[in-house]
């Protein structure tokens, strides 16, 4: 994906030319003097400022520190190096920066350093955090890229990125001949794009001799790590302080009065720091997240203030990290309590936590690809995600791990390790991607966990549905210009389909809104009826599609008359619209604006609110999503799914279940299999389509 450089956050218009305690008036011989004779930064030739050794003291008290020399030694001798340490023991921050230290010692011949992050926010903190720590500013020696923002220029030699933003850079550069190293990091999250990473670059460090691979892994995985790579140097780091355990057997099946009780009980004894408390899901979140603060702003004001953050994972909006000013204010006038789900782990990184409370069970979404579709299943956390939230307390000599379970279900319940989002998820992406990368002779790729049979058959029977394969099996026009588009193949395929039926602009539109989080906001308790009559305001009688476009019309329309930021903020509020994901679909809209333009795509001039449009919208939509169409049979509202025989009910948020109005044949965008069967953002059609 081709990204537009943005300007990037506590980015200075200008580089800093003398040390922060320097007096720099004019004529000022001494101060010249002293500059001379200040140690210089190696990386921009500037003298070093204050706080670079204000903050090498503290990295030099992480963990990983001690195996400083041990790590270069076995980088500067071999071509794979794995790490192994606990969360927070600094290996995301400080390897990254020995292998900057590396390649500026080979002056770059072999280009800079590149880190793969899992989570979006992970990647920026991460970023933001060297950058202070290298003294150098972000956006220029040490930058961040995530998918429709790029933080990097031509200066920047250490950037960190989301792992599938590296994957997507093969399609242009298969042998990433712009990295000397490259490291990847908490593998232990079996991502997707980590896993074809990690098979692909077994080529490429055979077509480059030079190239460097780090490999950063919780402890569970090395044994798995070594069995796939063979004999290459390991550096361990050594577990910190050990944590208390408590098994609260019986628990689990009343765990949210448990959790409850516990964060009351644990608030009112007066002992500091912060809670963490691991729930099931995020419906689990939104009832906690109500009844503390209820209960929560009940309490003894002595006691200090109760603060309740919800961390929603799946969002992935904002990381739990204060600044130096906020943790010292916490610890001393209030207590955060941070209720987050599975795969929240990494997104915690502060030292003020004292508690975590761990349900031991996990909602996960687990793709069945025979009826196509995602199914959430409650099931319990692995032993090695139980490990990684006790880690969370690692730096606390004095922290305590509450488990609402048994020490007998966390050894026979709970699987040793995570599993791999490969044998879990739609695989359709992953196959488009293969597929494109074959064209560059990297098709063959060894999985450290091979996807079953069954799933990849049905993503290449559904490529093939989308003319994405030749008669051959390989990629088609069609299939190489959709792989340009960072979307679902579906989402790819109607916008071709749009340049047909001249709806491009419509359709970018739509394809923004549904790849951006949900548009509407989580509403407080009693909110619902006024909501909904804000929301009617936008709702169009063709469908969810049109709705979102008309949302993200009005949007716009006050974006480009506010005379601030706060008027669209405000805006949102009263119309209880998510004006962060309203933001995101904006940018996202741009960038497939712009690879519309890039790879030349047919755009005809916007004509929305025609009939004409509508129907060229629909035709464009059941281009890619024809196999997600329902039938209302007997007029109950209960729809039966062609394809699979599914039968499920409109989303409560839909336009037709506000205004009451059925139709009988609809084209959904999403379905999963839980308790309700919803399918979500549907839009009504006609067999003739």
């Amino acid at each position: 994906m081709e990204e537009e450089e943005l300007e990037c956050p506590n980015s200075a218009s200008e580089k800093r030319y003398f040390p922060e305690s320097l007096d720099s008036s004019d004529g000022d011989e001494e101060g010249i003097l002293a500059c001379e004779d200040l140690e210089l930064n190696p990386f921009d030739g500037l003298p070093y400022s204050s706080r670079y050794y204000k903050l090498l003291k503290e990295r030099e008290d992480l963990p990983i520190w001690k195996e400083k020399y041990s790590f270069m030694e076995n980088l500067l001798q071999n071509q794979i190096v794995i790490v192994s340490g606990d969360a927070k023991c600094g290996k995301s921050s400080q390897v990254p920066q020995w292998c900057a230290e590396y390649c500026l010692s080979i002056h770059y011949q072999h280009g800079g350093v590149v880190c793969t992050q899992v989570h979006k926010p992970t990647a920026v903190q991460l970023a933001l955090r060297v950058a202070d720590e290298m003294d150098v500013n972000i956006g220029h020696e040490v930058g961040y890229m995530i998918p429709f923002e790029n933080c990097c220029s031509s200066e920047t030699i250490l950037r960190y990125c989301t792992d599938d933003m590296l994957q997507r850079e093969m399609m242009s550069s298969p042998f990433l001949g712009n990295y000397g190293v490259i490291i990847l990091d908490d593998i232990h999250e079996r991502s997707i794009a980590t896993d074809v990473l990690l098979g692909l670059l077994k080529d490429v460090l055979l077509a480059r001799p030079e190239l460097k691979l780090i490999i950063n892994s919780s402890p569970h995985l090395i044994s798995k790590l070594s069995s796939y790579y063979g004999n290459v140097p390991l550096i361990e780091v050594k577990k910190q302080h050990p944590v208390e355990v408590v098994y609260l057997s019986g628990a689990q099946k009343e765990s949210l009065e448990s959790i409850l009780r516990l964060i009351f009980e644990i608030h009112q004894s007066g002992e500091k720091g912060d809670i963490v408390v691991f729930l099931a899901c995020e419906q689990d979140i939104e009832k906690a997240y109500e009844i503390v603060c209820q209960e929560g702003s009940n309490l003894n004001p002595d006691l200090g203030e109760l603060v309740v953050v919800p961390l929603y994972p799946k969002e992935k909006c904002a990381l739990f990290k204060p600044n130096d000013e906020t943790e010292k204010r916490c610890q001393v006038y209030q207590r955060r309590v941070v209720l987050t789900a599975s795969s929240g782990e990494s997104l915690i990184w502060s030292n003020t936590v004292r508690f975590v409370i761990d349900v031991g069970v996990e909602r996960r979404k687990v793709y069945n690809p025979r009826i196509r579709a995602n199914s959430l299943v409650t099931q319990p956390i692995s032993q090695s995600q139980a490990e990684i939230r006790k880690q969370i307390l690692g730096s606390s000599s004095s922290g305590k791990l509450f488990c609402l379970y048994s020490e007998e279900f966390a050894s026979k319940d709970m699987r040793p390790l995570k599993p791999a989002e490969m044998q879990e998820a739609n695989l359709t992406s992953m196959v488009l991607f293969m597929k494109r990368v074959d064209i560059a002779g990297l098709g063959h790729c060894d999985f450290m966990n091979r996807p079953a049979p069954e799933s990849l058959m049905q993503a290449l029977e559904d490529l093939d549905y989308l003319a994405a394969l030749d008669n051959d099996g390989n990629l088609s026009e069609f299939g190489i210009i959709m792989s340009e588009f960072p979307l679902d193949p579906q989402l790819s395929k109607s916008i071709l389909a749009s340049c047909e039926f001249d709806c491009v602009e419509e359709m970018l539109t739509i394809a923004a809104m549904v790849t951006a989080p949900n548009c509407f906001s989580n509403l407080p308790h009693g909110a619902e009826e006024a909501a909904l009559t804000c929301w009617k305001t936008f709702l169009h009688p063709e469908g969810d599609h049109f709705t979102l476009i008309n949302i993200y019309k009005a949007y716009q329309d006050i974006a480009l008359n506010s005379t601030s930021d706060h008027c669209v903020e405000k805006w949102c509020h009263d119309y209880f619209l998510n004006c962060c994901a309203l933001r995101m679909a904006d940018v996202i809209r741009a960038e497939l604006l712009e690879i519309v333009k890039r790879i030349e795509l047919p755009c005809a001039e916007p004509a929305f609110g025609s009939k004409e449009n509508a129907l060229n919208i629909k035709k464009a939509l059941l281009s890619g999503y024809f196999m997600q169409i329902a039938r209302d049979v007997d007029g109950s509202g209960n729809y039966l799914m062609l394809t699979h025989k599914q039968v499920a009910q409109l989303h409560p948020l839909s336009s037709y279940s506000i205004t009451k109005k059925m139709p009988e044949w609809v084209l959904f965008h999403k379905f999963s299999i839980s308790e309700n069967n919803y399918i979500r953002i549907t839009s009504e059609i006609s067999p003739e389509l």
